[in-house]
């Protein structure tokens, strides 16, 4: 069996304000109507013989990575969650392991959960072409014909002398890994056609990765081992114990392993492919205007050409502009250049150093039944917009700082508070004091929306006391 291994740890900053720390690029519909995930997971799915994926994810992710691979009937095989992040050699230790438990050696073939491929069927003959090499052992890296000496990825030398399965299937053995050249580098690696772009994918046995991984990282192994043993299974999730994998080493698969072993090839794939790394980036493989602009949301323009603009909240007119990246959120607006964006990092940067809560969550933050979403707040109030998915219902709580009055626009409330049980529906409300332990329950089969005004001394989100949760959420 095949089983995909997709790993979804990353924070993508690069494409802040939409990515942030807590909703990351994999999580968003950047490309179409679905997210990065579940684009990645629709895109294994027609190569033969393959199972449910494995998922490996943060945390703080774990909710919204569930829910997506609900709306797609995608049940998965397991969401391994990472207390901290350890890069990718540790991540699919992890899956490695776990798959273990489903056959003698399963195959694995591992996938970033924020790439685009636009030629799906030869993705898939390349996978399963190149499936006998890694069924003998051999740790399979797809490397991506270039389409122009591009500076900003690593790169992988093959030896064109061994082609390991014939014409049909081309599989060489790795000469080198390369780390990101300069401009002159890349167009010779370009000329000579023996360089590849590292794409972060590849394909491999459960046991041939946990044997290379044991011979070049044991320190490594063992704590992945550790960890793994003392994983705890919560509802779709499997809980990794904190502190002995906080004390694992991190180091990628590229360093930790297949640099170093002897049985690492390359299969070459040309499908289209991008990492979507960059706001630039997404005006390549964007549907372009008739002047080379990329447009999403409600955009209004006067003389401008080669643009990147993304509006969620409002309308965004430009006048006279070129090369340019403008995304407008609910809080936040970027504008750069457009052979600037790789240093929108740097903002991202001194927002934390800022302690700015822009960089981690957006105004509307999602949550296991539903989400929030800020409207209004000053130093003793606050007002958000709620939204209850059907038959979801939030935490039985109480509050030590705060009181909150909840005005339901649509649907039906079903609300605790106190002894007491009441049913609300649209243009009723109630009041919430403070101390009173309370719940909001959504009974029927349209989502729930409500107003809630909170008033208090206090209003931060962790002024909660949690008495059930059925989410499994800690107090």
């Amino acid at each position: 069996m095949l089983i995909p291994v997709i790993l979804s740890g990353g924070s993508g900053s690069r494409l802040w304000p939409l990515s942030r720390e807590l909703y990351p690029k994999q999580l968003l519909p950047l490309v179409n109507q679905f997210t990065m995930l579940q684009n990645t997971i629709m895109r294994a799915e027609g190569i033969s013989a393959i199972m449910s994926p494995i998922v490996v994810c943060n945390d703080d992710h774990r909710f919204m990575v569930a829910e997506q691979m609900r709306q797609l009937g995608v049940e998965s095989a397991a969401i391994i969650l990472e207390p901290i992040g350890r890069n990718t050699a540790p991540a699919v230790a992890l899956a490695a392991l776990h798959a273990l438990t489903y056959e003698e050696n399963p195959l694995l073939l591992v996938l970033p959960a924020d790439h685009v491929i636009n030629d799906v069927d030869n993705f898939h003959k390349v996978i399963e072409k190149g499936m006998p090499s890694a069924i003998a052992g051999k740790l399979i890296t797809f490397g991506i014909v270039p389409a122009g000496p591009e500076t900003g990825y690593g790169y992988i030398k093959a030896d064109k002398k061994t082609n390991l399965t014939g014409n049909d299937s081309v599989v060489f053995n790795v000469d080198r890994f390369v780390e990101k050249p300069d401009v002159t580098s890349a167009e010779g690696y370009l000329a000579s056609g023996d360089y590849y772009w590292n794409s972060g994918m590849f394909m491999f046995t459960a046991r041939t990765y946990l044997e290379e991984l044991g011979k070049y990282a044991p320190d490594m192994l063992t704590a992945c081992k550790a960890a793994y043993a003392k994983a705890v299974v919560d509802n779709d999730f499997i809980r990794l114990d904190r502190d002995i994998f906080s004390a694992c080493p991190g180091d990628s698969i590229d360093y930790a392993v297949m640099e170093k072993t002897t049985e690492a090839v390359v299969s070459p794939l040309n499908a289209g492919w991008s990492d979507v790394g960059s706001w630039s980036a997404l005006w390549e493989i964007g549907a372009q205007d008739d002047h080379g602009n990329v447009l999403k949301g409600d955009v209004l323009l006067h003389d401008t050409k080669n643009c990147y603009i993304s509006a969620t909240e409002r309308l965004v007119a430009t006048v006279g502009l070129e090369d340019h990246v403008i995304v407008e959120t609910a809080d936040a607006v970027l504008v750069a250049r457009k052979d600037r964006v790789q240093d929108v990092k740097a903002i991202v940067n001194q927002l934390k150093a800022d302690k700015r809560q822009e960089a981690l969550v957006h105004r509307r933050v999602s949550r296991p039944w539903g989400a929030y979403q800020s409207v209004d707040n000053s130093d003793r109030f606050q007002v958000k917009r709620i939204t209850v998915n059907p038959g979801a219902s939030l935490s039985l709580q109480m509050h030590h700082h705060r009181a909150e009055h909840w005005i339901v626009v649509k649907g039906t409330a079903r609300v605790v508070k106190g002894e007491e049980a009441i049913l609300l529906s649209e243009n009723q409300s109630t009041y919430i004091p403070l101390g009173v332990t309370h719940r909001l329950e959504n009974p029927g089969v349209i989502p729930l929306e409500l107003i809630e005004v909170q008033s208090g001394s206090y209003l931060g989100e962790d002024d909660i006391v949690r008495f059930e949760d059925v989410y499994g959420r800690s107090n």
